[in-house]
């Protein structure tokens, strides 16, 4: 299994508050949905079916003219808990196909994890996602 990699020209989702990242009135929607279809294209354009159940290394570079208003953890959060499978979620029909989009199982399958802010424009994110060595 091979590396994904997926770019979006937005902030990422960040995790902070008690509701759903995937439910409709969550303030991050769009930025959901912006790396939802990011992942649904990578995977139709190239064939990769995800990485299922694998151990997994997660690199984020995060590019914004000014620091960003979330933490780390809060964006490795919400990147990895919209890119996991979806199956025990509340309802998802807001999302369409969308809502099948899943590059792994489960996000806890991450054992390497690293995250960068650079500073930049224009604002935009990059995930590599590829089995642990």
């Amino acid at each position: 299994m091979d590396q994904i990699e997926l770019v979006i020209e937005d902030l990422p989702p960040a995790k902070s508050e008690g509701k759903s990242m995937l439910a409709a009135a969550h303030r991050h929607h769009s930025r959901v949905v912006a790396l939802l279809q990011a992942a649904r294209d990578h995977m139709k354009s190239t064939g990769h079916k995800g990485f299922g159940k694998t151990p997994m290394t997660l690199d984020v570079t995060l590019t914004s003219p000014e620091p960003p208003a979330s933490d780390a953890t809060n964006y490795l959060g919400g990147i990895t808990d919209v890119l996991e499978a979806k199956g025990q979620r509340g309802p998802l029909g807001h999302l369409g196909e969308l809502a099948k989009v899943a590059l792994y199982d489960d996000d806890r399958q991450f054992q390497d994890v690293h995250f960068r802010w650079q500073q930049g424009k224009p604002t935009g994110y990059r995930v590599r996602i590829r089995p642990r060595a």
